[in-house]
């Protein structure tokens, strides 16, 4: 089970000056953050004050709001705006510009080569009497709340109908925006009470 905490992530200056930026995760992973070589990255972002976003030829965008109110975003003169948990998709190709009318924000950035990659973001509410699969493909961050992760049933457990196998590994307590991997073989399954950011990473068929 691979948790990557944000507390650990170290921010990287925007170019620009507007921000700073925290790559959750990219692929591949040895690819530069700065010179937009990998085919896909999840990113969490501070927007500190108005100005350009940088764009990225051949790739799509999906940004969500996850702190702070309000973030109006201009994509090729139209103007967005973007409140928080709702997820936005746009051409990372696009002229895009941010402005901040309610003050800093915090948005979480999906980003994938296009002819390669679909990126997909959904906000989910976790419970403590349900727990949320992680899948293979998949990243989950906590975005508000108190929650857990423990390893899920492995695949052959599951098929054996074997009822403890839920239990198999103590569960580890998340803090804010730590991000949990998804996985075939034991997925990991989130509980507790708050919001998720579920982002999905599919592969596109030629």
């Amino acid at each position: 089970m691979e948790i990557i905490r944000f507390a650990d992530i170290r921010p990287e200056p925007w170019r620009n000056g507007g921000g700073v930026t925290r790559e959750l995760a990219s692929h591949p992973k040895a690819a530069s953050a700065q010179d937009g070589a990998w085919d896909w990255r999840v990113s969490i972002a501070d927007v500190a004050k108005a100005g350009e976003f940088s764009t990225f030829p051949g790739m799509e965008r999906v940004i969500t709001i996850i702190d702070g109110e309000l973030l109006l975003l201009t994509v090729d003169g139209s103007e967005h705006p973007l409140e928080k948990y709702r997820p936005f998709r746009f051409s990372g190709e696009a002229a895009s510009a941010a402005t901040l009318p309610t003050g800093d924000i915090r948005d979480l950035n999906v980003i994938a080569r296009t002819e390669a990659f679909k990126g997909y973001t959904s906000i989910v509410e976790i419970s403590k009497k349900r727990a949320h699969p992680v899948f293979e493909g998949q990243l989950a961050v906590l975005l508000e709340g108190k929650a857990t992760v423990a390893p899920g049933a492995a695949a052959e457990e599951e098929s054996d109908g074997d009822s403890s196998a839920t239990s198999a590994g103590e569960p580890v307590e998340l803090s804010r925006y730590d991000t949990v991997v998804g996985s075939d073989s034991r997925s990991p399954e989130i509980s507790g009470r708050g919001f998720v950011a579920v982002i999905s990473i599919d592969h596109v068929e030629p």
